[in-house]
């Protein structure tokens, strides 16, 4: 049974729906502002389940109530990366710790190469297990086109 039939890069929330339009973003925004949490712009051109640290684009918006900034800085950002994945993060710092409440992928490149699984044999029949980003196959500045 296949799990992923659409073979893209599922992290974050809605990964498994189509991409969302400028509209559908701008609205989980200002859901997020409603609820007073504080939203950064990220990018990567790995995106491997345990890369959970992104490159910051820009500071994050902690003092920011309209969602036309963020979706500013998310235009900015998809200009200067069209071929990255860019993903939006909000955080809730009701706690007093900044605790990721939403996160959802808004860019992709045009081709997503995916990941292999690496089998390892080990100590007698034991098996390690490794997944491998086909996009770290290129040179940093050569993945997903320029």
């Amino acid at each position: 049974m296949m799990t992923n039939p659409t073979a893209r890069i599922t992290q974050g929330q809605f990964s498994f729906l189509p991409e969302l339009t400028d509209a559908e973003i701008t609205l989980q925004i200002e859901y997020g502002l409603k609820k007073g949490y504080a939203w950064s712009v990220e990018y990567t051109d790995d995106p491997h389940p345990r890369n959970t640290y992104w490159e910051m684009y820009g500071m994050p918006m902690f003092d920011l109530h309209d969602a036309a900034g963020v979706m500013q800085e998310l235009q900015a950002c998809r200009k200067t990366f069209p071929n990255h994945y860019i993903r939006l993060m909000a955080f809730d710092s009701t706690r007093g710790v900044e605790t990721i409440a939403m996160s959802f992928i808004v860019n992709r490149p045009a081709s997503e190469p995916g990941f292999g699984l690496v089998r390892q044999e080990v100590n007698g029949r034991s098996m390690r297990y490794t997944v491998h980003s086909y996009a770290t196959d290129s040179a940093e500045a050569q993945r997903y086109g320029a």
